[in-house]
């Protein structure tokens, strides 16, 4: 049985996330209690179910504690268990329970909370949530639109399963660094595609570009030098039980040298790992 393990921040994108993978063709299940998960399980094997997508969340706060002997105890009874944990800045959560005028699930009262209480609840919901995000993959919604959110969603849960995952993330640094990064290089001082006329309108994903890029020797340099750190890094990480790794490389705008990049290493480190590549701006488009 593929059975995929949504967490999460409240206000993060579950819900979207279930809706993908519904139309993935799996069956979803919302709050299950983490205590009923094994046996809720063990009956839709019964059922015949192959696919299984479960939300567990902060909701289930008193017995999150048993999530970690329960994924253990999936993966001994021969089940493929891919985690998926979604997360946002605080900022970006209370922006979004302001618009949507919804309480958090944590908080007691009936009276709209204060800003800086609705801050303290959606830090003491990290907190619980902390073990949950260790062991999970980690995408950063706050700059996601749903329609991105959702391909992001399907094509990790469509990756085979592998030992490691290695994505890497484009993104521009004037819209804030990506908060599912495990390792983040700055590309910034390398030549700037943006200030020669012809070629201001393309990506990093177009030939003219990677032609000019191509023959900096700083970003040969720089591309060399990120492949010698990962080549080196990447088998301890393995050893240490990790199943993703995301790799997340910035440029001004995230649309020219932090594109070309990923596209380039993710032809690199394809050989070896599983490798799926994001472009956080372009996708946005």
């Amino acid at each position: 049985m593929d059975i995929i393990l949504i967490t999460g921040m409240s206000g993060s994108g579950k819900s979207v996330a279930l809706h993908a993978l519904e139309d993935a063709g799996y069956y979803c299940v919302d709050n299950l209690p983490p205590e009923l998960l094994i046996s809720f399980v063990k009956l839709e094997e019964q059922h015949q179910e192959s696919r299984l997508a479960i939300a567990i969340d902060v909701r289930s706060a008193t017995s999150l504690h048993l999530m970690p002997e329960q994924l253990n105890t999936l993966r001994e009874m021969g089940m493929t268990v891919k985690s998926v944990f979604l997360d946002a800045t605080t900022d970006t959560l209370m922006r979004r329970y302001s618009e949507s005028r919804r309480k958090h699930p944590l908080s007691g009262e009936s009276k709209p909370q204060s800003d800086k209480a609705l801050t303290e609840t959606i830090q003491f919901e990290r907190e619980l949530l902390s073990n949950l995000r260790e062991r999970a993959h980690v995408i950063d919604t706050s700059l996601l639109r749903s329609s991105q959110l959702q391909t992001y969603v399907k094509t990790l849960v469509s990756a085979p399963t592998a030992q490691l995952t290695l994505v890497f993330e484009s993104f521009g640094f004037k819209r804030g660094v990506p908060n599912d990064a495990d390792y983040v290089f700055d590309v910034r001082m390398l030549p700037n595609p943006h200030y020669e006329s012809d070629l201001r309108p393309l990506t990093g994903r177009d030939a003219p570009v990677q032609a000019y890029l191509r023959q900096s020797a700083d970003v040969e340099r720089m591309q060399k030098n990120i492949e010698d750190f990962l080549q080196q890094w990447i088998p301890a990480i393995q050893k240490d039980h990790r199943s993703y790794v995301t790799v997340a490389i910035g440029c001004t705008g995230g649309q020219h040298r932090s594109v070309y990049l990923v596209e380039m290493l993710t032809e690199q480190f394809k050989g070896r790992w599983l490798t799926l590549k994001r472009h956080r701006e372009l996708d946005a488009l």
